[in-house]
């Protein structure tokens, strides 16, 4: 048999990890969500087994059941407890974005584990779009020269009754806002693409017009990273009546690229002083067209997962990648909470830090 899997957490987000289980061959012996129909929807829509229990307590699941790989998918408050009762369990995990609300549940993954030996995966599956793919090849390879700045833009449209379909939505203590949920992904390509280390950021957020959450329906920040180049990020909930558009910018003194579409899943702009390639052939061979935002990188990430465990890697994307984006968003929130720049690394915070300070 595959390994022994299992998810917390049924719901929106769990049918794409449920897939991606099933087609890596995983042998899918739980799931775990406090609301039954939730689980029950999820054994129907993906045919599985009589074999597959279901929980209601995932503390109990752990006790009970066999588990080689366990899936968090939570709300976002909950990622770093559960994570670190698994951890002490002995399960590797994916765990959804982000890997957690606060820089200390953090740590204590990334120490925990590699105290276990056990592989931890931020669950950043854009990474793995061919898009992006193609773009990390050319930074890696140095056709951009030197990196003048790339820009991360994530425009969507959020109305009330999204907000409504859980308590813990926009809330600081299990969610955060428009940048902690909706534009975490884009944040970490644009680190990850950039060099990864930050010197300093400056940030504004607001709540324009969701008065009825906690935390910012828009973000705006300006990152200077170590190696010189700049970061651009505008993060909304606000776009009328639909999503509009997730795209990506790098901008080289030797290169630009631009992948943009639902998801980051189109290259849009391919354009190199080197022109090693052709550039329509660039973006007829590495675009995707998924029919949602999620696009189709789970498969990927849990393949790379799979491997990482059997061949005692890494992960491709590891929980400190998962860190660095959360660093990056409660650095974005600092700056606009005491008006100030932020000096990065950060050690210490967490989006609850934000309740009372933020003005929104």
């Amino acid at each position: 048999m595959g390994l022994r899997y299992a998810i917390i957490g049924c719901g929106r987000i769990s049918t794409n990890h449920i897939a991606a289980a099933i087609r890596n061959g995983f042998e899918i012996v739980a799931l775990c969500d406090i609301a039954p129909n939730s689980m029950e929807k999820l054994l129907v829509k993906h045919g599985l087994p009589d074999t597959t229990h279901c929980y209601t307590n995932y503390q109990m699941m752990l006790k009970e059941e066999e588990i080689d790989l366990i899936a968090i998918c939570t709300e976002s408050g909950s990622h770093g407890e559960i994570a670190i009762n698994c951890l002490h369990a002995g399960v590797n995990l994916i765990i959804e974005k982000p890997i957690a609300l606060s820089l200390e549940e953090a740590d204590a993954i990334i120490s925990l584990a590699a105290d276990k030996g056990l592989k931890v995966s931020a669950c950043h599956q854009n990474r793995f779009n061919k898009s992006v793919r193609k773009i990390k090849e050319a930074v890696d390879s140095g056709r951009f020269g030197r990196l003048l700045h790339g820009t991360a833009h994530v425009r969507w449209n959020r109305e009330e009754n999204y907000y409504n379909q859980s308590e813990w939505r926009g809330t600081w203590a299990h969610d955060g806002g428009a940048l902690m949920n909706q534009c975490i992904h884009n944040i970490d390509l644009l680190r990850w693409l950039m060099g990864n280390e930050i010197s300093e950021v400056i940030g504004m957020t607001d709540n324009l017009k969701h008065d009825y959450i906690e935390a910012e329906d828009l973000g705006l920040a300006i990152v200077k990273f170590s190696n010189g180049g700049y970061g651009l990020i505008e993060g909304t909930v606000n776009v009328y009546q639909k999503n509009l558009e997730e795209t990506l910018y790098i901008f080289g003194e030797k290169g630009t690229a631009k992948a943009g579409g639902k998801s980051v899943n189109l290259i849009e702009e391919w354009n190199f002083e080197d022109n090693q390639d052709n550039p329509d052939e660039v973006k007829q061979l590495n675009s995707e067209h998924p029919s949602d935002v999620y696009g189709f990188g789970h498969e990927a990430l849990y393949a790379d997962v799979k491997k990482a465990i059997y061949t005692d890697t890494q992960p491709y994307v590891t929980a400190e990648d998962g860190r660095r984006a959360l660093e990056l968003v409660l650095a974005i929130y600092t700056s606009a909470a005491e008006g100030r720049s932020v000096r990065l690394p950060l050690y210490q915070s967490k989006t609850t830090d934000f309740e009372r300070v933020i003005s929104i």
